[in-house]
C-alpha cells in the first residue's frame, strides 16, 4: 500500500508518494522527472513502483508544465533546454527540503525520468555528485547533437519555427557543461542504467546506445548498464517502470 500527497516546495508543486505508514520515516528517495508537455500526474505509475520498493518518490511539475503551465510550448530546442535548466536548479532545492525535514537520507538519493526527464537525469549527473544512482528512460546524454537533430525531426513537423542561427549556435555552446557525452567522467563509477526502444522516433536510440558502448569500457563507467526493447517507440512500457524501481532497490 502507498500514500500520495500534494506538496509545495518553495512554490514548486510535486507529488510525494510513500510506503503507507512510513510517511514520516527517514527514507531513501528517488526524484522522477516527467517528459516534454507532460505533468507529474502522468508519472504516477513510476512513483507507485518506487514506493512499493520502499522509496519516497518525488514527482515535480517542471517549469511551464502541469500546474506551472503558462503558455503553449514549441519544440524549438531552446525552450526545451530552458525547462531542463530549471529542473537542474530546482533539483537540489527539493533534495535540501526533504533532508532538512528529516524525511530523506542524504546518502541515498536517486534521480530518474523519461524523455525530457531522461535528459534532465543525464545532465544532473554532470552537476551533482550526491546522486548515488540514476535511471535514464529514453533520454540522451548528448544535448548538443540531439538539439541539432531535433530541428529536422518529427518533433517539428507542421510547426513554423524562426530561429536566429547565430543565437542558436551560441546557445548550444552553453549546453557543454551539462553534456554527459562531453563529460562522461562525471559518471564517477556510479550506478547508471539506460533503457531505450529501438523504434523511438522522438529521441533516437542509437546515439545513446553508442554512448553506453564507449563508457562501459572505461573505469568511471564500469557500473553503467543498458537494456533495449526491440520495436518499441517513444513510450515506456510498464515492465520498464518496474525494472527502473527494481534497479534502485538493488543500487540505492
Amino acid at each position: 500500500m502507498i500514500t500520495i500527497k500534494s506538496v509545495s516546495v518553495d512554490g514548486l508543486p510535486l507529488l510525494e508518494i510513500n510506503p503507507k505508514g512510513k510517511e514520516m520515516d527517514l527514507l531513501p528517495t528517488v526524484i522522477f522527472f516527467h517528459g516534454w508537455t507532460s505533468n507529474k500526474e502522468s508519472c504516477l505509475v513510476n512513483g507507485y513502483e518506487l514506493a512499493k520498493n520502499g522509496f519516497r518518490a518525488l514527482l515535480p511539475d517542471a517549469y511551464l508544465h502541469g500546474e506551472r503551465k503558462e503558455k503553449e510550448l514549441l519544440p524549438d530546442g531552446l525552450e526545451f533546454w530552458n525547462v531542463i535548466t530549471r529542473n537542474l536548479t530546482e533539483l537540489p532545492l527539493i533534495k535540501d527540503y526533504y533532508v532538512k525535514k528529516g524525511l530523506s537520507d542524504i546518502n541515498r538519493f536517486g534521480v530518474t525520468g523519461l524523455s525530457m526527464g531522461g535528459f534532465t537525469t543525464c545532465a544532473a549527473l554532470t552537476q551533482f555528485p550526491w546522486i548515488k544512482s540514476a535511471v535514464v528512460l529514453m533520454g540522451s546524454p548528448d544535448p548538443i547533437n540531439f538539439t541539432k537533430w531535433l530541428l529536422s525531426s518529427k518533433w517539428t513537423e507542421g510547426i513554423q519555427t524562426s530561429i536566429n542561427e547565430e543565437a542558436f549556435n551560441d546557445s548550444l555552446v552553453t549546453l557543454s557543461p551539462i553534456s554527459l557525452a562531453m563529460h562522461p567522467e562525471k559518471i564517477s563509477n556510479r550506478y547508471v542504467h539506460f533503457w531505450h526502444g529501438t523504434n523511438d522516433d522522438l529521441v533516437p536510440y542509437q546515439p545513446t546506445f553508442d554512448f553506453y558502448e564507449k563508457v562501459k569500457e572505461r573505469s568511471f563507467g564500469s557500473n553503467v548498464s543498458f537494456s533495449v526493447s526491440k520495436g518499441v517507440g517513444h513510450k515506456v512500457p510498464h515492465v520498464k517502470s518496474v525494472e527502473m524501481a527494481d534497479y534502485f532497490l538493488a543500487h540505492l
